[in-house]
């Protein structure tokens, strides 16, 4: 059976862990996630109405 090699060497549990500040924990990053979201959001709104306005040209086309 292995041993683990100090304190840091945690084998067979997935690696070292991470170190996180102080803001990280009180979830700091959570605004540049918010940001995110809100532009995925956004290409998401566009890609849909582009899809629309597609899909009623093709409509008009072929009803003509």
């Amino acid at each position: 059976m292995s041993k683990s090699r100090g304190r840091n060497g945690m084998l067979g549990v997935g690696g070292q862990r991470r170190n996180l500040s102080r803001s990280e924990l009180r979830g700091g990053k959570a605004q540049a996630a918010d940001t995110d979201a809100a532009k995925a959001a956004e290409k998401k709104k566009d890609l849909l109405r582009k899809m629309r306005e597609r899909n009623e040209r093709r409509t008009t086309a072929n009803d003509e």
